[in-house]
């Protein structure tokens, strides 16, 4: 799993308790979402609305339990952003 993985996880973690919930996930990418893809921590394509949001989420979301480990973050961020 790549490090640009760990540290989108990271700052997606607004509560930094090692897992991120879908309103994490949507409220953190709207905030900080520019931020990141500026900075080469996420690609542009990638600051999307709540939808988008959400989708990324079911998708990473491997076991159901609407809470996301690193594990399950990074498989499918490395995929679909090409890390």
């Amino acid at each position: 799993m790549s490090e640009k993985a760990r540290t989108l996880f990271d700052a997606l973690d607004l509560d930094h308790n090692g897992v991120l919930t879908r309103a994490e996930v949507i409220s953190a990418l709207r905030s900080k979402g520019p931020t990141l893809a500026a900075r080469g921590e996420l690609p542009f394509w990638a600051v999307g609305d709540a939808e988008a949001s959400s989708a990324l989420f079911d998708a990473a979301d491997a076991n159901g339990d609407s809470v996301l480990t690193f594990e399950e973050f990074a498989a499918v961020v490395d995929r679909r952003f090409g890390w």
